[in-house]
């Protein structure tokens, strides 16, 4: 017996977040999509791995180390939420993840239908493109709902032009605790 396909009662935008420029375009083009959807929710994901990744923390478990870097994810994505919308209501449904995993089996578990929608930054600079490929491209290859892939913010591109080691990631305010603060934390793919 093979699982049928139910559409959600309302449909659902998942954004991936990460703190830098090209995420809170991503996020901003995701609460203007929503609002152009009656009903729709904006999914707000961050992706986060142990220090020393899934392998040293099977090998050397430290739950405290461990409570450490999801702190420190939960206020990275917390601070982005805060840096999007300065404390002000987006004006659409909006809930935060936490997912320990690798970003794109992440965004892939949370956009997991073909009525849902997938935003994402276009990505990193010139480096982190000859190291693997960006999350944006093997998204578009491997999720079942359409991805929407936002172009970088021209500041990035400027930073870029520079030759600052600004580009992609610049320092996020810290979280004044005003908004979303129950973030869903969870794991994928993980034992």
């Amino acid at each position: 017996m093979s699982a049928q396909y139910v559409p959600r009662l309302f449909p659902r935008i998942v954004v991936g977040v990460s703190g830098s420029l090209g995420s809170l375009a991503a996020l901003h083009r995701a609460v203007a999509q929503a609002r152009r959807r009656p009903e729709a929710e904006v999914v707000a994901v961050l992706a986060w791995a142990p220090p020393g990744g899934e392998y040293a923390q099977s090998r050397y478990p430290c739950p405290e180390l461990l409570d450490v870097a999801r702190s420190a994810a939960r206020a990275r994505l917390l601070a982005a939420l805060d840096d999007a919308f300065a404390g002000i209501d987006p004006g659409v449904p909006l809930r935060a993840e936490l997912i320990r995993g690798e970003p794109v089996e992440a965004l892939l578990a949370c956009a997991d239908q073909p009525d849902d929608l997938l935003v994402v930054g276009s990505g990193g600079g010139r480096l982190s493109r000859g190291l693997r490929r960006p999350v944006a491209t093997r998204l578009t290859r491997r999720a079942v709902c359409p991805v929407l892939v936002v172009p970088k913010p021209e500041l990035q591109r400027e930073l870029e032009r520079s030759g600052s080691r600004l580009a992609s990631w610049l320092p996020l305010r810290r979280h004044s605790g005003a908004l979303l603060p129950d973030a869903v934390v969870r794991s994928v793919g993980t034992a």
